[in-house]
């Protein structure tokens, strides 16, 4: 069977990005400097505007991914954009996600806001949503933003196998059964954005959030693969809308698409 047009193109882009990204996967290994927390006089009241935004790569990836999500966002209102490498080295989704609760109290001491906003591509947003829902993190997550995330895990995943955090997006995985496991009274809200040519989501509707107890939205994207999701021009324009939605009610219709 002859590939249709749309996955030729979205194959040619996501090559592209590919070769782009190597160049700048160097730049982004160093973590990124931050200025000082704001003295105690100054952290009340809460700053004026958005919330921050923390951007939350995926896996044996770093912040070099984020660097047009980051352009968008700070062109756009959003003056607090930070991203966190966790290590390469990393061998369980539940250290990640400690490791990201601690940014993210750093983050907010840094700032004087008392909650923030996590765009997590791939296993990121798979690290985010365990803090949210197994740490308490929703406490200071106001949003989740997820991007070809295996939220009910990936049958691509026995391709790395040796890997331990890629043995943790199998469908079978301890972690992905403690995501389904209840969660009353999460706070968060959740947007995941899916595509239908995303080759390393198997099925690819598992990048969709399909939780009775989490108010959740997804939106289909057209024409975008894995490695594109966090560069595409329309995605980032999702995700800025997103940010700035009005958080429905649980139960409200839960579903969009992004041509």
């Amino acid at each position: 069977m002859r590939p249709s047009a749309a996955l030729v193109r979205a194959t040619v882009l996501e090559l592209a990005i590919l070769a782009t990204h190597v160049l700048l996967y160097p730049a982004g290994l160093a973590r990124e400097r931050q200025a000082p927390p704001l003295p105690a006089a100054e952290a009340v009241p809460v700053p004026a505007g958005p919330p921050p935004v923390l951007l939350l790569h995926g896996f044996i990836d770093n912040r070099s991914v984020f660097f047009l999500l980051r352009r968008s966002l700070r062109r756009n209102g959003w003056r607090q954009v930070v991203c966190l490498n966790y290590p390469l080295l990393t061998r369980d989704v539940r250290i990640a996600a400690a490791a990201l609760g601690r940014h993210v109290e750093e983050v907010c001491e840094r700032t004087g806001q008392p909650q923030v906003d996590v765009v997590g591509h791939s296993l990121g947003g798979l690290v985010a949503r365990y803090y949210i829902q197994r740490m308490g993190g929703d406490a200071r997550v106001r949003t989740l933003v997820t991007l070809g995330t295996p939220h009910g895990g990936t049958l691509t995943a026995v391709l790395a196998t040796v890997h331990p955090l890629a043995r943790q997006m199998h469908p079978d995985s301890d972690v992905i059964a403690e995501l389904a496991e209840p969660a009353p009274d999460c706070a968060t809200h959740f947007i995941s954005f899916w595509s239908e040519l995303d080759l390393l989501m198997s099925p690819v509707e598992t990048a969709r959030i399909d939780h009775p107890d989490l108010v959740a939205r997804s939106v289909r994207v057209s024409g975008v693969g894995h490695l594109a999701l966090p560069v595409h021009g329309a995605v980032a324009a999702g995700i800025r809308q997103a940010l700035t939605a009005r958080v429905p009610e649980a139960g409200a219709p839960g579903a969009a698409s992004v041509a």
